[in-house]
């Protein structure tokens, strides 16, 4: 896991109202998800990589999805969007701007995917295809979705472009994949992300490979893009300063479930789960003298989890009850919840 400073929230970052509340004067979720499950097929049975997911995000709001590699925040992503092999069996509800996608055709699928919610790919260094022009990927891109003449799709893709912040437009079009940086890279697969202006953005660890000042651009990019554009946002990364920069709220996954979920102020001041202790512990903080300590162990099998709580062969608070029984999420405040059997609930939920 990266480790890396966790900055304080700027006066631009200071966080909505949960994406997950349900305050009345609150507009409706454009995304609810609802007991997702997403499993696949092995020798050893089947491996479930999204156990029974559930959250909601409100218009214009950013949702950071963290956790180690291996969580499930990737085939959540990919769930949602609709591009599991068909050999997946997937329950629950995945209702956008009121529409349930699980329940969809391929086909109605096919027409939302892009249009309505789009998604950035983890690596820019292989999101592309090497052999063909910038042009040519993105004009074939919009004319996918829209009826227009080339020359009208070339002159999208400039404006596309001039959006993600590109240098000299008319010759990065011109460019193949191999002639651009890596930071280049990452802005066009944005750019080709945003062909339709889609109400939701599914961002799955789009600044992994990028150094710290081409992260950064990037992470501005995406602030710029959620103010300009208006769109809602799930942000997967493994990097807790990362998700503090981008994100309303934070949802922590573990072993395919969310363990826990709250703004980012009441994450990274009051951890409520052993396993978010043990990621903000893996992190460099400002001041801090010692070196990061690493959560022990490794993550379980996911064809085999454990009976009671997943985190509990790694938990230094581990108790006899934890190996026997999947802790409930439990509310600490009315945003904030965590499922762990030693966190007290609040006394106004």
């Amino acid at each position: 896991m990266a480790v890396t400073a966790v900055p304080e929230r700027t006066a631009r970052q200071q966080p909505r109202p949960s994406v997950g509340s349900v305050a009345s004067s609150a507009p409706a979720p454009l995304l609810q998800v609802e007991g997702l499950k997403t499993q696949f097929p092995t020798r050893g049975g089947w491996l479930t990589a999204v156990n029974e997911v559930s959250f909601e995000l409100a218009p214009g709001t950013v949702l950071g999805v963290l956790g180690e590699s291996g969580s499930g925040k990737s085939a959540m992503l990919r769930t949602i969007l609709g591009l599991q092999p068909k050999s997946a069996r997937i329950s629950g509800e995945v209702i956008l701007e009121g529409r349930d996608l699980i329940a969809m055709s391929a086909r109605e699928r096919a027409a939302m995917r892009g249009s309505s919610v789009s998604m950035v790919f983890q690596d820019p260094m292989t999101a592309l295809d090497p052999v063909f022009s910038v042009e040519q990927q993105l004009v074939e891109t919009i004319r996918r979705h829209h009826p227009m003449s080339g020359e009208e799709a070339r002159g999208r893709a400039l404006e596309l472009l001039h959006l993600v912040q590109i240098p000299s437009p008319e010759r990065r079009l011109k460019a193949y994949p191999y002639e651009l940086s890596g930071g280049m890279r990452q802005r066009i697969v944005i750019a080709m992300a945003l062909v339709s202006n889609p109400t939701l953005l599914l961002a799955d660890e789009p600044t992994t490979a990028l150094d710290v000042t081409v992260q950064a651009r990037v992470l501005d990019l995406f602030h710029e893009l959620k103010g300009r554009e208006g769109m809602s946002i799930i942000f997967v990364t493994h990097d807790l300063s990362v998700a503090a920069e981008i994100a309303d709220e934070i949802a922590v996954m573990y072993a395919g479930r969310i363990v826990e979920q709250g703004s980012v102020e009441e994450l990274v001041r009051s951890p409520q789960h052993p396993y978010t202790r043990g990621l903000l512990e893996a992190n460099v903080r400002p001041g801090q003298a010692d070196r990061p300590e690493a959560i022990r162990g490794a993550p379980p099998n996911l064809a085999n989890l454990p009976p009671g709580c997943s985190f509990a062969p790694r938990c230094d608070l581990v108790e006899d009850a934890c190996w026997s029984a999947l802790p409930e999420p439990v509310h600490v405040s009315a945003s904030h919840f965590a499922r762990c059997r030693l966190v007290t609930a609040s006394e106004s939920n």
